[in-house]
């Protein structure tokens, strides 16, 4: 049998065990999928869903404080058609933006093992195969590891990445 992961087990636990404030919820209590435009030329990469955010409700960012301010945020740049979210099914689109994160499943502490990085690296690797954005923004340095990682995979685009950080630098 596979090992099970502290961040499989967390996951399960809290959609179980429920905070107070959610105890009438249905808890997602799954693996989180990415949420946006599937032509989106803006990437944006967050560390792993939160405990009672989209492990509730199914959806990156959702029902979370951050994810209050990140769609507010998009919202008045234009990216989504509301400044809130709060549950998988209340209406937000997002307009050439994708959200996604390194993590699929809510970590205990926020603080993911790498082996689960790993794990999960393969579906946002094949995100951003089939998005190609032309911008990614990583929120934290988990999210950016994450992202370089990926790249490494594809040496003909880490090359051109780090050619442009080092003339940014020069």
């Amino acid at each position: 049998m596979p090992e099970v992961y502290a961040a499989v087990r967390y996951r399960e636990k809290v959609a179980r065990e429920k905070r107070r404030a959610y105890r009438e919820w249905t808890y997602w209590g799954k693996p989180v999928p990415g949420f946006g435009d599937a032509h989106a030329q803006l990437l944006i990469l967050g560390l792993a869903p939160a405990a009672h955010g989209a492990n509730r409700t199914g959806r990156m960012f959702t029902g979370d404080r951050s994810g209050d301010f990140l769609y507010a945020a998009l919202h008045k740049a234009g990216f989504a058609n509301q400044a809130t979210s709060l549950r998988r099914d209340d209406g937000l689109r997002l307009e050439n933006a994708y959200i996604s994160a390194t993590c699929r499943c809510a970590p205990p502490d926020n603080k993911p093992l790498p082996k689960e990085i790993s794990n999960c690296s393969g579906y946002l690797a094949r995100e951003m195969e089939i998005l190609k954005p032309r911008a990614i923004l990583a929120l934290g340095k988990i999210a950016w590891d994450g992202y370089l990682e990926i790249l490494k995979g594809a040496a003909d685009c880490f090359s051109r990445v780090v050619q442009i950080c080092a003339r940014r630098r020069g």
